[in-house]
């Protein structure tokens, strides 16, 4: 036997076999929807949703399902009348594979499931610093990095929304101006479901000498998503990403990248490319990817945006 595939903790799944795992569940969106939840360089589709994300709900609804069922068991055992804590899906991958597209996706289906839950989504992009404060400390090459969030702010988020506190706001991030929207915030208020996405969701840290309780922001979730694709095809949708900036959100005055808004193909190219290399790619070899193996689902993807395989942790 093949000694990795016989210690393999994943059940790996082709997409043919994937897709069978609908069953029978009902599309619930209509292509127009579909159309509106993928990002611009992003591929979805109505064959995309069908074949891999209606599973995934399935699957999703039924561990909702068991939890709550858990729960209502140890509140039985416990005789106690406390209210059950959403339910958190991380969603983890590298800059540019369609960590926003799946988040929504998700977000959407998940809503339509009898009894048609309450379903948030936070972006850890929001947890970012402020630039003023990464500029200040030498860490604006270093965006997106595990050290450019404010953890502290992000676990309490967390911890509050697991203690049922109500409401809890987070922070809101404009891709546009590429920084914190001063006053913005996102409120979260006792969501059944709630998504959180960002590059490094699944980050561990240093365990401690002492045996003390360190914290870390997958110790918050119930379930996690990985999106993976090979790096050349990393880079390569992060400079056609690039490339499609340029050509809209970069021309807009207010734009922190308006400064490239006028380069030609191969200059924008060229520094896409050079920011790939420099931050991006050092992020995801550090930070990102090595967390892959922590996820309990890894929707893998090929170079036309589709996923190609699935791989399920085992119970």
């Amino acid at each position: 036997m093949d000694r990795d595939r016989e210690y393999n903790p994943y059940r790996v799944f082709s997409r043919s076999q994937w897709a069978m795992l609908r069953d029978d569940t009902p599309m619930t969106l209509a292509e127009h929807e579909v159309e509106a939840l993928h990002s611009m360089h992003d591929r979805l589709d109505l064959k995309e949703v069908e074949e891999i994300y209606l599973p995934l709900s399935r699957l999703l609804s039924m561990y909702v399902e068991a939890e709550r069922r858990l729960f209502a068991a140890q509140r039985r055992f416990l005789h106690i009348e406390d209210r059950k804590m959403p339910y958190i899906i991380g969603v983890a991958g590298s800059v540019a594979v369609g960590k926003s597209t799946t988040a929504r996706v998700l977000q959407a289906l998940l809503a339509r499931w009898s009894p048609r839950p309450k379903v948030d989504l936070v972006t850890t992009d929001g947890f970012l610093y402020p630039n003023g404060a990464l500029e200040r400390e030498g860490l604006m090459d270093k965006k997106g990095f595990p050290e450019s969030y404010d953890l502290p702010a992000l676990l309490a988020f967390l911890s509050d929304i697991k203690a049922g506190r109500r409401p809890v706001s987070a922070p809101v991030y404009s891709h546009l101006t590429y920084d914190i929207v001063p006053g913005g915030e996102i409120v979260v208020d006792r969501p059944d479901i709630l998504i959180v996405e960002g590059l490094n969701v699944l980050q561990t840290g240093p365990l401690p000498r002492d045996g003390k309780a360190v914290p870390y922001v997958s110790d918050f979730f119930d379930f996690s998503v990985y999106i993976d694709a090979d790096e050349p095809v990393l880079r390569q949708w992060y400079v056609e990403r690039f490339l499609k900036l340029r050509d809209t959100a970069f021309h807009d005055p207010r734009s922190y990248f308006n400064r490239y808004a006028e380069l030609s193909d191969e200059e924008a190219t060229r520094t896409a490319l050079s920011l790939w290399t420099r931050i991006n790619l050092v992020n995801l070899e550090e930070n990102i990817l090595p967390t892959r193996p922590r996820a309990q689902l890894i929707l893998k993807k090929g170079a036309d945006h589709v996923v190609e395989t699935v791989w399920l942790r085992r119970l």
